[in-house]
């Protein structure tokens, strides 16, 4: 006899699953992952939906910008590794609407019912008003982005093998970073070492001395949310290098390889083949599409305002996590990072409620584990601070490394990516060098 089979709400379920209630969640990011994983064969229907068809670990979206890794050992199919489980169905496409009085999801020419909503959306990139820069200055939020960066470095460095002008050729060995933080050091260090060691034996014209990689931030240091000391040791780290830091710089205008930068002491203008954006973060459209229909708060960031249990008050079947809620329900009253390690957690936390509420059983109240902060600055050096235990050079990037291992969903990209590293630590070599055509 044939496998039964059921396609959620585009045809009737199977009667096994006809009366279970139906949980929606939109966004197959850390979050979301997280709670379809938790509800995988529960007595509960589930719908994933995602303008994606995988899931990407974005904390090492710079490495595939810089060559290090492909673009496939940081994306995996959410079909893989959800697939198996008979109460989950997944959905490729955007959400349209929302309506909290009916309960109904607009999804293409579907609509979708829900018992409970999950809202894991994410976050866009931000130009603070500037959206006229961004042909200008590449973000680093998604995969096409990251392959963007990396088309861009590479075939800067194409055209200064081929090219007889001295200052072209500066020209197009200069890539400008902008923002501080984690992604922002990791783009600049691991371009830097691509331009300065990793091609050097490679292209016989180019003086990898003559590269230049400029991180420009506000502030007056790299890595603002972590400990002083592991961010001087991070920025101290970053310059010995050849990474050059222009801090308490704001960025005035931006146009085809062109920037000025306003400081103190009077503008500055830099001059680069690739610039990068990683300044800044805004929510997902559908955190405004929430307010309206339900009238919730946003904060400054455009995040949904949530309740302890991640519910949007007064509609307790909503729940918001990962980078679109704004949770400050905490100890000291700090709204959650938005980061994979709270994410993780939050959907998790949310998927157990929701199986609780359906079993009418008791449930703990959400408390956040900090695991602490890191980031790595270039090869075998990271800077961490593990719950007060701080590192900073190889000590800190095994850390660093054994926890990015951890977080990534899928066994075969952990293999992949550990090969990928101890390739580049012992030969300095990598291994995802193309030059692919754009669509």
């Amino acid at each position: 006899m044939a496998k039964e089979r059921f396609f959620l709400e585009l045809t009737p379920p199977s009667e096994l699953l006809r009366d279970a209630p139906h949980v929606v969640i939109i966004g197959g990011g850390f979050a979301g992952l997280k709670a379809a994983h938790a509800l995988a064969g529960k007595t509960v229907r589930v719908t994933l939906i995602d303008r994606r068809n995988f899931n990407l670990f974005q904390p090492l979206l710079y490495q595939v910008a810089s060559g290090l890794v492909s673009a496939t050992d940081v994306a995996s199919p959410l079909r893989v590794m959800l697939g198996s489980a008979p109460n989950i169905q997944i959905l490729m496409g955007e959400v349209e609407d929302i309506d909290p009085a009916a309960k109904v999801v607009a999804f293409g020419d579907q609509q979708l019912r829900y018992d409970h909503l999950i809202v894991a959306a994410g976050a866009t990139s931000s130009y603070f008003g500037h959206d006229d820069w961004r042909p200008h200055a590449t973000p680093m939020k998604g995969l096409a982005d990251a392959m963007a960066i990396r088309r861009q470095v590479l075939s800067a460095l194409e055209e200064a093998e081929r090219t007889a002008d001295a200052k072209r050729r500066q020209w197009l060995q200069s890539v400008v970073v902008v923002g501080g933080g984690p992604t922002g050091c990791e783009l600049a260090a691991s371009l830097n070492d691509l331009l300065r060691h990793t091609l050097e034996r490679d292209f016989k014209q180019l003086d990898p001395s003559r590269s230049r990689v400029t991180l420009v931030d506000p502030g007056d240091r790299v890595l603002r949310a972590m400990d002083p000391q592991l961010s001087k040791a991070a920025g101290e780290h970053l310059q010995r290098c050849g990474v050059e830091l222009l801090l308490g710089g704001r960025v005035q205008s931006i146009e085809a390889g062109r920037l000025v930068v306003g400081t103190a002491n009077g503008s500055v203008t830099l001059e680069a083949g690739t610039i990068c954006w990683t300044a800044g973060v805004a929510a997902s459209p559908l955190g405004r599409l929430l307010a309206e229909r339900t009238g919730c708060s946003l904060d400054r960031g455009g995040r949904v305002v949530v309740e302890p249990d991640f519910s949007i008050a007064g509609h307790a079947d909503i729940r918001v996590v990962g980078d679109l809620c704004s949770y400050s329900h905490t100890t000291d009253g700090k709204p959650l990072p938005g980061m994979a390690g709270p994410a993780v957690q939050m959907g998790g936390w949310v998927a157990q409620d929701i199986l609780a509420r359906v079993h009418n059983q008791p449930h703990h109240a959400f408390r956040f584990a900090d695991f602490g902060s890191m980031a790595v600055v270039g090869p075998l050096f990271a800077v961490a601070n593990l719950r007060g235990i701080k590192l900073s050079g190889a000590p800190g990037w095994l850390l660093w490394g054994l926890a990015h291992l951890a977080f990534m969903p899928d066994t075969e990209n952990r293999i992949s990516l550990l090969t990928k590293w101890l390739w580049l630590i012992v030969t300095r070599q990598r291994s995802a060098l193309l030059i692919q055509e754009t669509p």
